[in-house]
């Protein structure tokens, strides 16, 4: 029994619900899409579909915030205070751009993965809903002291982004990291409206998720992309073509060694660092999404797997994980 064989097989036996797809270069290595985009249609999954990757998002808000810093518009030591005016004040002075890439900033986090309920997710949208769901969280450490991971410091990322810009957030993902990646099918979409081709979240009693994420994401999560674009991606990412690749290379090195609960992962700005190898990764998980995406430089193997369940994607993921590195090329 081939790979391909072996991933269709596990597929069936989890009831994975999304799609798989791993290359190198021009090879595709597997494509593979299972179960339903729309189960009350019968609209099946297909290797195109758009899925919510959740948390990816956050690689693209750091892609963002550091096309700004290339620009002269900010600086990693840029202290966050200088865009957010009178706004937020319960976020400490002290905090910069580089505290909150890096999951370092110690602010308050309005959307404690651990906790319940959630904020309302239908008061998130647009940039005057993120800014109230995003007050009243005091100060948990001091700037720097330590990694926590924070949903809210890219929520603010986004914020600040959007100032020092002047321009809408989605418009910059779109423009300084969709465009130049070949990403077409990338965008934040509003959660009561999705377009065809795209896939509906579901839970695990069966029903949406369309009341329970934001109704448009932000820096954060909550953007829809498919495998395809993240097969774009990833050479564009290492080629330059997002930021020069000097950033890459800081962006992807080492600021976090130690992760709390996630001690087999390190942290870069943007981007998890498995403890092992030279993989890049992103992930997402939320109400009905699972999303993860490697990318190994020395190989140029990039794996991604999409779902519409919320524990969907990760024995798929961990399968592609498994695969080989290419054999050397033979002397000419």
């Amino acid at each position: 029994m081939d790979f391909g064989e072996e991933f269709d097989r596990l597929a069936k036996e989890t009831q994975f619900s999304g799609v798989a797809l791993a290359s190198r270069g021009e090879e595709t290595v597997l494509s593979s899409a299972h179960g339903m985009a729309h189960r009350g249609y019968a609209v099946s999954n297909t290797v195109d579909t758009r899925f919510a990757i959740a948390s990816g998002t956050k690689g693209f808000t750091a892609l963002v915030i550091v096309s700004l810093i290339v620009e002269g518009l900010l600086s990693l030591g840029t202290r966050v205070r200088t865009l957010l005016g009178a706004d937020l004040p319960l976020i400490d002075d002290g905090v910069t751009v580089e505290h909150l890439l890096a999951h370092r900033s110690g602010i308050g986090d309005y959307y404690d993965e651990d906790a319940e309920p959630p904020p309302r997710p239908q008061e998130l949208s647009g940039p005057a809903g993120y800014l109230r769901a995003l007050g009243g969280f005091p100060q948990q450490f001091p700037p720097g002291e330590r990694f926590a991971y924070n949903n809210g410091g890219y929520a603010v990322l986004a914020v600040v982004a959007a100032r020092a810009a002047n321009e809408p957030f989605e418009r910059l993902v779109r423009e300084r990291v969709c465009a130049p990646a070949g990403m077409a099918d990338t965008a934040f979409l509003r959660s009561d409206e999705l377009p065809g081709r795209t896939a509906t979240g579901y839970l695990e009693n069966g029903r949406t998720n369309v009341f329970s994420l934001p109704v448009v994401g932000t820096g954060d999560g909550g953007i829809f992309s498919t495998a395809p674009d993240f097969r774009a991606f990833w050479p564009a990412l290492a080629a330059g073509r997002i930021v020069p690749r000097e950033w890459v290379a800081r962006m992807t090195a080492v600021h976090s060694a130690s992760t709390g609960t996630r001690q087999e992962y390190r942290y870069g700005l943007g981007f998890w660092l498995p403890a092992r190898g030279d993989t890049v990764m992103l992930e997402g998980y939320d109400y009905g999404v699972s999303f993860r995406s490697t990318y190994r430089p020395s190989s140029g193997l990039s794996c991604t797997v999409l779902s519409n369940t919320s524990e969907g994607a990760w024995p798929m993921a961990a399968r592609l994980e498994e695969l080989p590195a290419p054999a050397p090329p033979a002397d000419s």
